[in-house]
């Protein structure tokens, strides 16, 4: 075979090699939460729900959640099932994280000093509420989901879920007071997919 053959035998099987292994076209889901009755809009999940027939490996790398001021940061940390959380401590003293809920299988990860962290890896889908033994006013929240295409609202209630391939979803919310909320929508490449929600009390 001729030289100019091969590289144009090689150019050839580079253009399939990215048309095999390109991305799934993708688009984006933005909107806003009202949320009714509560102090703000922001700190609310928005989810795709399930999707039937796939299955989402958890990212190699951990989440994070920060305890600092005598807080959880972030307030609400929604993440894929099977995630790892690595909860750190910011502070000059010592915390504890620990949980009654199911979803985080009541754990409780002792208490650490500043500079140091402790891991838990959720592998149940809901909710859980993460406190601290040693500061009885923290309060924060995980929202373990089952695909990764997720968001939470901002301070105005906005919020965008990117990288969300073609098709038909159903679209769902989680509030820590408010109740649950859900719709449905259409994502294409071309297109973003607006969807609003109103949340109230349950």
């Amino acid at each position: 075979m001729k030289r100019k053959d091969k590289v144009v035998g090689a150019i050839l099987i580079s253009c399939m090699g990215l048309f095999i292994y390109s991305p799934v076209w993708a688009g984006t889901i933005s909107g806003h939460a009202d949320c009714k009755g509560a102090k703000s809009n922001q700190w609310v999940v928005v989810y795709v729900d399930t999707i039937a027939g796939k299955e989402f490996s958890p990212p190699l790398e951990p989440a994070a959640v920060d305890q600092k001021g005598k807080e959880f940061i972030p307030h609400v940390l929604p993440i894929l099932k099977g995630t790892t959380v690595d909860f750190l401590n910011d502070d000059p003293f010592a915390h504890n994280v620990f949980s009654p809920d199911d979803t985080a299988d009541q754990v409780n990860l002792g208490s650490w000093k500043q500079g140091e962290r402790k891991s838990h890896t959720f592998s149940k889908l809901g909710n859980a509420v993460m406190l601290c033994n040693l500061h009885p006013e923290m309060e924060g929240w995980i929202v373990v989901l089952p695909t990764p295409y997720f968001a939470v609202t901002d301070e105005k209630g906005d919020y965008t879920i990117k990288d969300v391939p073609d098709g038909k979803y159903t679209l769902k919310t989680w509030h820590q007071k408010l109740g649950p909320s859900q719709s449905e929508a259409t994502v294409t490449s071309t297109a973003s997919a607006k969807v609003d929600f109103t949340l109230t009390k349950q």
